[in-house]
């Protein structure tokens, strides 16, 4: 098997110099080149599975190069080189569409790291070392409109090492979308940490971050990593990250720069690789300009936005997503499925809470539902509309057994003595009354419960519990 093959191009001699005989040392080929005229001619007569780029050079920008090779649709990753602490420069690189970028003077341990993620990534999906989702079916089902442009996204967005800002409402889904686009990247054998920011105390946050030397301070009798070690070499999640503190996003800009964290308690600082997501349901922009969040940090995270759409906006994968959280909600060897109507009225349901609420949805209902079977009345929700049955059935059903309750359920009539005669036991009386109306409502529906808890004006649970009381059986056959 020939060696991957890696395109320098740089002005600067030694620098060449340096990184060719680096990349050579880690058993690659390597071809060099001074201008972007250079570069564009192995270009035309090569295949790369890297190319590096300065990023000015005597007759260009590297990030003209980095939009022809993208343009060209092919899925050699780039990478550039750029200034100490020109970050601004970094950025713009990777939203113009590079893989990664290196910063002068170039450190050899991180360059290294950085070549051989992107070899990963450049490797053909059947070779060893090759992204462990290649081929794989998405976690995220649903054939509508907008999940097909999620998809698609998170399949450019995954060859790329840009930060990515996950924004959308709370319950839409935004940490599956992370876990999505670790798992088809170059890093899909490396942790996924995921981290809710609002939940840290905010004593604790540059500890659990960055974590701390044996003491460091009271009550650390050990030494501890923090998530950015937890997560080296794969991806780090900042969920609800409008929720971190002005003092931690100063912390927390430093470390995502410098690719380097400090331990409380260490005087030096250590090497971290991951790549950043971060997700929240609040509008960052807006948060920027109330001074809640530093622009800086904002900046350097919003590379590039992806937004996850509501539910509501998606209701064509209604049944797709029902059939797949009932499959994992039933269990083993358990029966759980939607009775008549019920899609019909989920559908009409607004799910304020997106995802997440259509799952506790299903699962209260699920508990409530007799043999697994799911009806309208199992679902309490509040504001859907319960679907409409067919008229002939609604008249057949409501008619007589409201003619039939009428005159039975109404008080006994006053008379010019006084009231009538009452029996003599009341509650036996009622409890007989009420069964009977029950009977005449379920022998109408033909013991369909959902329709005889509509008829009577009460929720399936109260049916249900008031068969069990009078102990109403349905009838064998």
């Amino acid at each position: 098997m020939t060696s991957p093959r890696v395109l320098v191009v740089d002005d600067e001699a030694d620098l060449r110099e340096l990184l060719e005989i680096t990349l050579v040392r880690m058993g690659l080929d390597v071809d060099s080149a001074e201008t972007l005229r250079e570069a564009r001619a192995f270009l035309a007569q090569n295949d790369y599975g890297l190319i590096l780029t300065d990023m000015r050079l005597p007759d260009g920008l590297g990030l003209e190069l980095v939009q022809e090779v993208n343009a060209s649709n092919k899925s050699t990753p780039i990478a550039v080189v750029t200034a100490y602490g020109s970050a601004e420069n970094a950025v713009v690189a990777l939203k113009a569409g590079a893989f990664d970028y290196v910063s002068k003077p170039v450190v050899l341990d991180d360059l290294r790291v950085m070549v051989q993620s992107a070899l990963r990534l450049s490797a053909p999906a059947t070779q060893s070392g090759s992204p462990a989702a290649a081929g794989t079916a998405s976690r995220l089902i649903g054939e509508s409109a907008v999940m097909q442009s999620l998809r698609n996204q998170i399949e450019r967005l995954a060859r790329s090492m840009a930060p990515i800002a996950i924004t959308g409402e709370s319950g839409s889904g935004k940490e599956l979308v992370a876990r999505e686009i670790h798992a088809r990247s170059s890093r899909a054998g490396k942790p996924f940490i995921a981290v809710n920011c609002g939940a840290i105390p905010e004593a604790l946050m540059e500890a659990e971050f960055f974590g701390y030397r044996k003491g460091a301070f009271t009550g650390a009798a050990d030494e501890r990593d923090g998530f950015f070690h937890a997560a080296n070499g794969g991806t780090l999640m900042l969920d609800e990250v409008a929720d971190l503190p002005l003092a931690m996003q100063v912390k927390l800009l430093r470390a995502i720069q410098e690719r380097r964290v400090r331990k409380i308690g260490a005087t030096s600082e250590e090497p971290v690789d991951v790549r950043i997501i971060s997700a929240t349901h609040q509008n960052l922009a807006q948060c920027v300009e109330t001074g809640k969040f530093r622009q800086d940090l904002f900046y350097r995270l919003n590379v590039i936005e992806l937004s996850v759409p509501p539910l509501r906006e998606r209701l064509d994968d209604l049944g797709v997503l029902v059939n797949g959280m009932l499959a994992r909600l039933a269990g083993a060897g358990q029966q759980a499925a939607l009775g008549p109507q019920v899609l019909e009225t989920l559908s009409t349901y607004s799910f304020p809470g997106n995802v997440r609420e259509l799952e506790n949805v299903l699962e209260r209902a699920l508990a409530f539902a007799n043999d697994g079977v799911i009806e309208v009345g199992d679902l309490s929700l509040k504001g859907a509309r319960l679907a409409e049955r067919p008229a002939p059935v609604a008249e057949a059903v409501a008619a007589p057994v409201q003619a039939a309750m009428a005159p039975q359920a109404a008080p006994a009539p006053m008379s010019a003595s006084g009231p009538a005669e009452l029996p003599s036991n009341l509650p036996d009386y009622l409890e007989q009354v009420e069964r009977e109306i029950i009977l005449r409502a379920l022998t109408q529906t033909q013991f369909n419960r959902t329709q005889a808890a509509l008829l009577l004006g009460i929720s399936f649970r109260q049916l249900r519990y008031q068969m069990q009381k009078l102990n109403i059986q349905e009838p064998e056959g």
